[in-house]
């Protein structure tokens, strides 16, 4: 297989050797490559749907795609995010009671609220079993209490939301509550802000996925004939296609019956979302169409392993002069069954990064563009931590600048 190793954005020539150590080598024999096999076809009634391979950043299908629509629940996907992002960074542990104040309880409960995991008034619930039921049964009410647990009321939260999406990228969207309940047209999304929410959930926060988005069904609280209340998972296709594991539904008169889901098969994950569907099972038909068109028309192929180092990258005023990149999943290029052309890969990036550099957190891009297909962006992390430093450190920087050592 051919490829071109192309380094951009100043990085340090030392990072071209790297990422061409890290990359499959070029096929012998210097021939033409075969010409790409032909995009498969998918047809589609939906108005808005988008499809996305997690790995290799590949976009495998669109339409109306940067349309914004009201996502009604799947609106919790954010909130999601924002508690996981918490938790990880030690500001919110997952055992901290809140305690479901009865305004809260008046404003969301069963009878008046929408979805509800039927909490009671004064209850205490931990972060934990509501992001269960925030996301197992699209509690309105657990949304409510953690945002106001979490910043004394849902207004504050919601600002909170809006500076968290703008950070990972979400441009197109607004959020007004933290349900998603109808807001008067405040809360809006795009398909392509969705695909980006999900990616990032996945990607920054693997363990919370995997603990909350593929219950099966959650217990919680009493009928009142002193039965467990059981509710099984709003998925439509978990349980009923291979793989999936996520992510949330959503239904309003605007959009129609949606849906943002994910499945994982063979190591490959897509990242989709239908929207404008008519009805609970047109969603979940087009869901799953959708999902097995995307495994068994295109197939991935590993170019970089998890965890290996692809280049380096400057890093100015820092403790150290340069910082490793590393891959934090498997890269893979996405192409049609039976693909046989060559690509080019290209790692972008600004250079050089202002310290501090946090270990984990995304510097860089693969892009790695396969004959005929366009271009595939997967984020590459900095490999450690390099924090600021003092004149010393400088000036063994502006060294390393001049003579590479």
């Amino acid at each position: 297989m051919r490829r071109a190793i192309i380094i951009r954005g100043g990085a340090a020539a030392l990072a071209a050797l790297a990422v061409a150590a890290a990359l499959p080598a070029a096929s012998a024999g210097g021939k033409a490559p075969p010409a790409p096999v032909s995009r498969p076809l998918y047809v589609t009634q939906a108005p808005i749907v988008m499809l996305k391979d997690l790995d290799s950043g590949a976009i495998l299908f669109s339409r109306g795609a940067d349309k914004r629509f009201a996502p009604a629940s799947m609106a919790k996907v954010m909130t999601a995010y924002v508690v996981l992002d918490l938790i990880r960074k030690g500001e919110l542990s997952r055992d901290k009671p809140f305690t479901v104040d009865e305004a809260t309880w008046k404003k969301w409960n069963g009878s008046t609220g929408g979805s509800t995991m039927f909490l009671r008034p004064r209850e205490k619930v931990s972060v934990d079993e509501l992001l269960k039921g925030l996301i197992t049964v699209s509690g309105n009410d657990a949304a409510a209490v953690l945002a106001v647990g979490i910043d004394g009321s849902e207004e504050a939260f919601v600002k909170r939301m809006n500076a968290i999406a703008a950070n990972i990228g979400m441009s197109s969207s607004k959020f007004g509550t933290p349900n998603g309940w109808p807001d008067g047209g405040v809360t809006k999304v795009s398909a392509a802000d969705l695909i980006t929410l999900a990616d990032r959930l996945i990607r920054d926060h693997p363990e919370g996925y995997a603990r909350y988005f593929s219950l099966p069904r959650l217990q919680h609280g009493t009928s009142p004939d002193g039965k467990p209340i059981v509710q099984p998972n709003r998925n439509p296709i978990l349980g009923r296609f291979a793989g999936a594991d996520g992510l949330k539904t959503g239904h309003t008169a605007e959009a129609g019956y949606c849906f943002l889901g994910s499945a994982k098969r063979g190591g490959r994950r897509l990242i989709m979302v239908v929207a404008g569907m008519s009805s609970e099972k047109a969603r979940r038909d087009e869901a799953e169409r959708l999902m097995s068109w995307g495994f068994d028309q295109w197939e991935g192929r590993e170019l970089v392993p998890a965890g290996a180092s692809v280049g380096r990258i400057d890093v100015g005023k820092g403790a150290k002069p340069v910082v490793a990149t590393e891959t934090g999943m498997a890269v893979r290029m996405t192409v049609p069954k039976g693909y046989s052309g060559g690509y080019r890969a290209v790692m972008r990036t600004r250079s050089p990064l202002a310290a501090p550099v946090v270990r984990g957190t995304p510097i860089a891009d693969l892009v790695v563009t396969p004959d005929g297909l366009p271009p595939q962006t997967t984020p590459l992390l900095a490999a450690a931590d390099v924090g600021e430093g003092g004149w010393w450190a400088r000036a063994r920087t502006g060294f390393y600048r001049l003579t590479g050592w």
